[in-house]
């Protein structure tokens, strides 16, 4: 272990930690340090580092010799803190149990509340609380929570128990199940636990302390926490933390009480509180979905001072953060605390709002504004919408399924699963899929991944499912409560209506309708202004703060972007969204369109040079004309242009119909058509007779596609608009091809330019995508004006690996 001090309490104002020590405390840990010392009201607790967390996985998942003998030590300086002993039977200090990395990460361990509850323990709680109810619903929620996380005993069994007892007793909610039922309750859960382990639940609060620690550790390096990792690139951690903290009761009854809240909004970026919240609570009960909770509009009217005190405590944690918050508190028995606070995940909208606002507001410099929008946000504002119209239509029909909350961005259809599992699967075939449960868990990470979309019956916007959902930039409904799910049939109940899984369904993350069926779409507002022109920069605010930090990075980039564009249409798209030109326009593309593809057919078929050249004639005026739109959209900008690069079999038509449409178009026989295609046919066509290859030996082809550049950019020279053609020479492998096709091309443009009394400048260059023009790259390029690098070709060919 590198680090001498390994555990770092905070209580009563001071902590040992603070906010700069995110890698060794991680993120939940530093913050609950820095919150101590900002005298925010934190119950006292105590952080394990990270450096424990890669010595346990270092050594054989044991925990470090001399860490017990420091949990001790830490549990006695909690016990000071709180007045509290933990094992006492009369007096008993609780703990909750947290992982916490420096970076947040859904897939990791499920929080322990109430740790320290046994048979005696109980009972003392019951007595000091005057709550026997509270006391054995505490400890249910234990055995729960510590059997399914630490032991992996199945979430589901415990549930089913649950609803057998409420059914007993006819009752709908957890909290109508009174003190007699849940004490049964817990007897039924002990036996679960018993027959699922094998062993007897440890009444020894240590033995549960020193179990969930090492179950914390475990879970760095689970399937969903790696899962995560990998989705979202985060490299170079060495753990969780581990957080001790005393428990604070939400639900001791109606003056008690649990929430999470942003700081502002998530979803649209509004500065204001935004949240949700369960009167007689545990925190554990808003986000894992188990009961919808109130808006937080809601907690004056149950909670007045504290809602009072929780708005100054907004204010002040975003302005030492200076970024949004997300935050979770307990009210007990009145008295607020704060349980957590982390940067808040918000969709792709709400950070481009934040980011413009705090900068308006002097909180945060421009460079700070850039990195609060992460690039693969920004693609988020560019998904389309549903269109109203259809929307309209949808309901006017009936199809308006339910509705809940508007917890994740865009829009989205797809057929119904009911798993994670099913939704990986439909990935894998490549359909679309929306993920549909009652309540999303760490364990449906891979699920949510795969799905277009996820809804859920219970949670809120502060659940599991939207909090998730939003940081992946996933559309998400949740919250809808008349959905009534049945894994085992397949099915989903709302009323009368039933669908079964596969059933396409679509969801609105803006408005939190799911309707049945498919629904079309419309562009985004981003794309509405810049591409299709049918909205106003005014009428958009997305839009205009969308272009405010595009122009702030644009201030500080050293790199030029260029877009890959085959179409006039393409290349204005591009410029809109600030291409610096055109760095491959693959002019193979042009010749599939339906009114040119016959006569390159007829270039193929044609049985000498001078009937290629016929053919080619044809295809001349609209190459030209595809290379004047790209240059006038292009204005000022470079272009630069592959010439012919595929074989040419993949131009001709393979089964019998259409080989004899192409025959009959042609005049000529079928027979003729199949000997032409099977004497195309190659072994290996990415590396056969494509490139500049066939550029030698049908050098018609690159004649005619020269002409036509320079001729279309004569043309727009002409009208006063500035060209810069750049000319690519594909699949170069010697210095001699290049030298050989750029002469060709040379005297085609000081031909053409003679012809229409132009000047300007223009390159010829080559892409590097075979090994031997990497290596001889050197020779080349005394040849070349510009190299481009094919990396698909390089590199499988380098590596020896098929496509």
């Amino acid at each position: 272990m590198t680090q001498s001090k390994t555990i770092y309490s905070f209580a009563h104002g001071v902590a040992e930690g603070d906010a700069k020590m995110r890698d060794l405390l991680g993120g939940k840990g530093s913050n609950l340090a820095e919150m101590t010392n900002l005298g925010i009201p934190v119950p006292p607790g105590f952080t394990i580092s990270t450096e424990v967390c890669r010595a346990f996985n270092e050594g054989g998942r044991q925990l470090p010799a001399g860490l017990e003998a420091q949990v001790d030590e830490s549990i006695r300086g909690l016990e000071e803190a709180t007045s509290k002993k933990f094992g006492d039977p009369d007096h008993p200090l609780l703990v909750s149990v947290r992982s916490g990395a420096a970076v947040s990460m859904p897939g990791m361990m499920d929080t322990i509340l109430n740790l320290g509850l046994n048979e005696e323990a109980v009972a003392g709680l019951a007595l000091r609380s005057g709550d026997k109810r509270f006391a054995f619903d505490a400890y249910r929620r234990l055995i729960q929570m510590f059997g399914g996380v630490v032991l992996g005993i199945r979430h589901s069994l415990f549930e089913e128990a649950l609803g057998s007892a409420k059914k007993e007793r006819s009752v709908e909610a957890d909290t109508d199940l009174d003190a007699s039922a849940l004490e049964e309750l817990v007897a039924t859960y002990l036996g679960i636990f018993e027959k699922e382990s094998g062993k007897k639940f440890p009444a020894d609060p240590r033995t549960q302390l020193l179990q969930s620690i090492q179950a914390v550790f475990r879970s760095w390096d689970n399937p969903r926490a790696r899962v995560y990792r990998r989705l979202n690139s985060i490299t170079g951690l060495i753990g969780t933390a581990v957080n001790v903290q005393a428990m604070v009761f939400g639900n001791l009854g109606d003056d008690s009480g649990t929430g999470v809240c942003f700081t502002r909004n998530p979803a649209t970026g509004a500065d204001a509180l935004y949240g949700e919240f369960l009167v007689n609570a545990q925190g554990e009960d808003v986000v894992a979905g188990i009961r919808t909770p109130e808006p937080i509009e809601k907690l004056e009217k149950h909670f007045p001072q504290p809602r009072k005190e929780l708005e100054g405590i907004r204010v002040s944690l975003e302005k030492h953060y200076g970024d949004m918050q997300d935050i979770e508190f307990t009210i007990e028995e009145g008295e607020l605390f704060i349980l957590q606070t982390r940067r808040g995940e918000r969709t792709a909208a709400a950070a481009l709002k934040i980011a413009c606002d705090l900068l308006d507001a002097g909180r945060i410099d421009p460079d700070t504004a850039i990195l609060r929008v992460p690039p693969s946000q920004l693609d988020q504002v560019l998904f389309p919408i549903f269109d109203p119209a259809e929307m309209k239509k949808a309901r006017d029909e009936g199809r308006l399924l339910v509705r809940g909350l508007n917890a994740g961005p865009g829009a989205a259809s797809g057929a119904m699963v009911l798993s994670a599992e099913a939704a990986v699967r439909s990935r894998e075939r490549g359909e679309a899929s929306i993920l549909v449960r009652r309540e999303t868990s760490p364990e449906d990470i891979e699920g949510m991944i795969s799905a277009v979309g996820v809804l859920t019956a219970t949670g809120g916007l502060t659940s599991h499912a939207a909090v998730v959902a939003r940081g992946m930039g996933k559309c998400c409904v949740v919250g809808c409560g008349a959905l009534q799910i049945d894994e085992e049939e397949g099915t989903v109940r709302v009323g009368e209506t039933i669908l079964r899984e596969g059933d396409t369904i679509s969801i609105d993350g803006s408005t939190g309708e799911v309707i049945t069926g498919p629904l079309a779409s419309k562009p985004s507002e981003v794309v509405q202004v810049l591409v299709d022109g049918t909205l106003s920069a005014d009428e958009s605010e997305v839009y205009r703060q969308f272009a405010k930090i595009l122009d702030l990075a644009d201030g500080k980039r050293r790199l030029g972007v260029r877009a890959n564009a085959d179409t006039p249409q393409d290349a204005r798209t591009a410029r809109a969204f600030g291409a610096a030109g055109i760095g491959l326009c693959r002019t193979e593309h042009m010749f599939f369109q339906e009114d040119r593809i016959l006569a390159f057919r007829e270039m193929i078929l044609a049985p000498d040079e001078e009937g290629r050249k016929k053919a080619l004639e044809k295809l001349l005026p609209a190459q030209r004309g595809d290379f004047a739109g790209i240059f006038r959209a292009m204005e000022g900008l470079p272009v630069t242009i592959r010439l012919l690069d595929p074989p040419l079999h993949e131009f001709l038509p393979h089964d019998e119909a259409a080989l004899s449409d192409v025959a009959a178009a042609l005049g000529v026989g079928i027979e003729e058509v199949q000997r032409k295609v099977e004497s195309l046919k190659e072994f290996n066509p990415m590396l056969g007779h494509r490139g500049c290859r066939l550029g030698i030996s049908f050098p018609e082809i690159y004649d005619m596609q020269a002409r036509a550049i320079l001729e279309a950019a004569c043309e727009v020279a002409e009208e006063g608009i500035k060209v810069f053609p750049e000319i690519m020479i594909p699949l170069v492998g010697t210095v001699e091809e290049l030298t050989r096709l750029r002469t060709r091309v040379e005297e085609i443009a000081r031909i053409t330019l003679s012809e229409e009394g132009q000047e300007f400048p223009y390159l010829i260059g080559t892409m590097i995508e075979v090994p031997r023009a990497a290596l001889t790259a050197d020779r080349i390029a005394e040849v070349a004006d510009f190299f481009s690098f094919g990396t698909n070709d390089l590199t499988q060919m380098t590596f020896g690996f098929s496509r």
